[in-house]
């Protein structure tokens, strides 16, 4: 396994990809999309991680398969496909930010200024990189946006205020999305979002964001946040829109203006400054 930092790193590397895959390889039903993500990948984690769920954390894997899953999926899938990804991405690099909050209203740790100051800058930054004069804000977008990252980071900091128990991270994770699957499995029934052609492409757009996207970029993220805590691991989830503007300019030939490399460069400076702020003092 790679270091926490690392690890968050990849994980948001990662993520930069699910735009591309969910606008352009899925079929327009957020909840379906939604529910066979998170399936599919708890099947793949609890694969590996062959744990029984125990039952004195029955209610905190509910909660937090709830929020990281069921609320974010649904959430993030419905924002991906009502609003253009720069827009949505804008509002995911709104979570250091909301981390800082919590962490402080829950967990009693009081940012420091260098911290609020880098989060606020890579905001600024990631705003520079896919905020366009076009962009249209779909108020049902918007809202879904702001609650995927939420819910999110909420279930960070709670997953710090709780530890984990005694299973290993791949179960631990795998049953999280499996309960967030469930939830989601049966919202699609019941309001009919579902549907679109079976075919290779689809089949194989579910997999790669299930495994690929889904499961072993939660067990990398959530695993770097029980090793160093969600206030230093989030700042990196500013990599995503970063990854998805280099993707959209090698898949779709969209040459990034000046203005988005600049953001860029405001972004990993953001990161570094955040990461200055984090280490201990001597």
């Amino acid at each position: 396994m790679p270091g926490p930092r690392l690890a968050a790193a990849l994980t948001a590397i990662l993520w930069g990809f699910t735009y591309l895959v969910t606008t352009d390889m899925l079929p327009p039903h957020p909840t379906q999309a939604a529910a066979l993500r998170a399936l599919g990948g708890g099947a793949f984690l609890l694969a590996v991680g062959r744990e029984a769920l125990p039952r004195t954390w029955l209610w905190r894997l509910f909660v937090l398969g709830t929020l990281n899953t069921g609320i974010f999926f649904v959430l993030f899938f419905i924002g991906a496909m009502r609003l253009p990804s720069g827009v949505a991405a804008i509002f995911q690099a709104l979570g250091p930010i909301a981390t800082l909050l919590f962490a402080w209203a829950l967990l009693h740790r009081r940012p420091s200024g260098a911290q609020f100051a880098s989060l606020i800058l890579g905001a600024a930054g990631v705003t520079l990189v896919v905020l366009k004069s076009s962009a249209a804000l779909d108020p049902i977008g918007v809202a879904a946006a702001l609650g995927s990252m939420v819910a999110l980071t909420l279930s960070g900091i709670l997953m710090n205020m709780w530890g984990r128990p005694p299973i290993g991270f791949s179960a631990f994770f795998g049953w999280q999305l499996m309960i967030g699957g469930i939830e989601l499995a049966i919202l699609t029934a019941l309001n009919g979002d579902y549907g679109g052609t079976a075919d290779a492409m689809t089949l194989g757009a579910f997999a790669l964001l299930a495994v690929v996207l889904t499961g072993v970029p939660f067990l990398l993220w959530f695993r770097a946040i029980s090793m160093i805590g969600a206030v230093n691991v989030m700042p990196f989830i500013l990599l995503t829109p970063v990854t998805a503007l280099v993707i959209d300019a090698v898949v779709k030939s969209v040459v990034p203006t000046p203005l988005q490399m600049l953001g860029i460069v405001v972004v990993i400076a953001a990161l570094l400054l955040n990461y200055r702020a984090s280490q201990p003092k001597a």
